[in-house]
């Protein structure tokens, strides 16, 4: 009798029996909490009975927060823009100061070069 397809017990060791309660122990209490996002999406996430309850989970199938509230799920974070390295700079100096410390650095270039 040959079984074709290979090893009929692949992923188990020698003198394995079944992985049941009894070689695990008890399992905790549990009770499943719905959480719905913004898209409409439910996910019911199980949690043991005696555990915290978070306030937000994140969805899932989309990746946008879940609250426990269906009819006011949680808005969507707001995703700031990629600022370049010229942004900030601008955000912390006016036009006037960029133009005296270009003044300064053009000066002390000059100045390196009549040595």
């Amino acid at each position: 009798m040959a079984m074709s397809g290979g090893n009929a017990i692949r992923g188990t060791r020698v003198g394995a029996g079944p992985m049941g309660e009894s070689e695990r122990g008890e399992t905790a209490p549990r009770e499943r909490i719905p959480y719905f996002c913004a898209n409409g999406h439910e996910t019911r996430p199980s949690f043991a009975a005696e555990a915290e309850i978070p306030e937000f989970w994140d969805c899932p199938r989309c990746g946008l927060p879940a609250g426990r509230e269906q009819t006011a799920p949680p808005a969507a974070p707001r995703n700031e823009p990629y600022k370049t390295h010229l942004a900030y700079v601008k955000e912390r100096r006016s036009d006037e100061d960029g133009a005296a410390i270009l003044d300064e650095a053009l000066a002390r270039l000059r100045a390196s070069r009549e040595l």
